[in-house]
Parts: structure tokens; C-alpha cells; sequence
């Protein structure tokens, strides 16, 4: 497994979680960040991950972050061009179980939506809607037009699940690193990983005792 500095703030993660072959895409948008951080703890649970990253995101990556494009790809497992459509990935016979795009960019989303596979990214995403696979796609941009959300729901009547990189504040985050790490979160949760990345609403964290007056309850 691949392996680098962790950029989330959790200090532990839960090891017993199911083991899954994941693809993992990042585009060119804003919050690299999820799509990194996902790779690490994907890489410390046990799990196999093909990474695809757009050039656009390998740019962004040096701007937003402290990590290098060949950092980010030494966490993946198997790493593939963005125009490799002999890759693996490519064919309904790769039986890899899930697809995370994270993030996603507007015009990625566009391409899954349509069905336009121009990219590796959008095949492997189109292989995943045509085999029934879960597919989840982490759309980064604010404000949306009528476009994005019209692309959002084609995309989500195909069979993707649109998670947006909204994290609960209900447990009072303290660092960047945790609101990634509760997005990351709900990802695995998606992809029925389990984990310890963020507390739950009104559930202990780590086994310790659950205190109600750091949560919300008074309005």
C-alpha cells in the first residue's frame, strides 16, 4: 500500500472495516483535499485503490496543498493516465467494487451525466452506472446554476450518489482536517467502510462517553 503525510486530523482509524477495491478520481476543482485525504485512509484500512487524476488537478494539487502530484500517486495502489482507456478501469470485466470522484469538477459532471466518456474518468464512471456499481461523485463549486443541477439530477437518476463536501458542525470541528475528515466520513459510510474518522450525532467518539452539552441543543 502506498502511504504519505496524513493531511486530516484524526489520529486513529478504525482497522476492522470491510476491505474494498476502490477507483479513485480528482479532478480539476477546488478540494483535492477529499480526494487525498481519501486515498490515505483507504490505504490504512487495507483497501486497493486506482487512482486517475486530470492535469488540471495535478496543478491544483501544488496550489492547495503542500503534498506533490507523484506524493499523491506513491498512495495508490495503481495509477493511470487520464487518456489510458486501455486501462483496466475502463471494462465492465474489472471488478473493482466503487467509484469516488472527489472532487468534481462541473465539467466532469457534465461528462458522467451525458454519458460522454472523454476522459478515464468518465469511462470508468460510465463502467460503474453500467454495472450497477456505487458510484459517488464529490461536486465542488458555489454557486450552482440551473446547469449543475440539472446535471446532478441526470446524473443521480443514472445511479450516482451526490455527496456534497458540506461537513456537520455539530461536533465542533477545531481544524480544517476535521471538516475534511467529515466529509471523507460519509464517503465511507457510502462505500459501508467502517471507520472513526468523525463523531456522529449523538454517539460517542472512541469510546467515550457521549456528552450532550457539546452538541447543539439549544436554539
Amino acid at each position: 500500500m502506498g502511504g504519505g503525510q496524513l493531511v486530516g486530523g484524526c489520529d486513529t482509524i478504525k482497522r476492522t472495516g470491510k476491505v474494498v477495491d476502490v477507483v479513485v478520481g480528482i479532478s480539476g476543482a477546488s478540494g483535492v483535499v477529499y480526494g487525498i485525504r481519501l486515498l490515505e485512509v483507504l490505504a490504512d484500512l487495507g483497501s486497493t485503490t486506482h487512482l486517475v487524476m486530470t492535469e488540471a488537478a495535478r496543478r491544483i494539487i501544488e496550489i492547495e496543498t503542500e503534498e506533490s502530484p507523484i506524493d499523491v500517486e506513491m498512495m495508490a495502489d495503481r495509477v493511470y493516465s487520464p487518456r489510458d482507456f486501455t486501462a483496466c478501469i475502463a471494462s465492465g470485466s474489472c471488478k473493482f467494487d466503487a467509484m469516488v470522484v472527489a472532487p468534481c469538477s462541473m465539467r466532469t459532471l457534465a461528462g458522467i451525466a451525458s454519458g460522454v466518456s472523454d476522459t478515464l474518468i468518465t469511462r470508468a464512471a460510465d463502467v460503474c452506472l453500467k454495472e450497477r456499481r456505487r458510484l459517488i461523485l464529490v461536486p465542488r463549486e458555489s454557486p450552482l446554476n440551473l446547469v449543475h443541477l440539472k446535471n446532478m439530477v441526470a446524473a443521480t437518476e443514472a445511479g450516482a450518489i451526490i455527496l456534497p463536501p458540506s461537513p456537520g458542525f455539530y461536533s465542533k470541528p477545531e481544524t480544517i482536517g476535521g471538516m475534511v475528515d467529515a466529509v471523507v466520513g460519509r464517503i465511507l459510510d457510502l462505500l459501508e467502510v467502517e471507520h472513526d474518522l468523525y463523531q456522529r450525532w449523538r454517539t460517542p467518539l472512541s469510546g467515550n462517553a457521549y456528552n450532550d452539552e457539546n452538541q447543539i441543543g439549544k436554539r
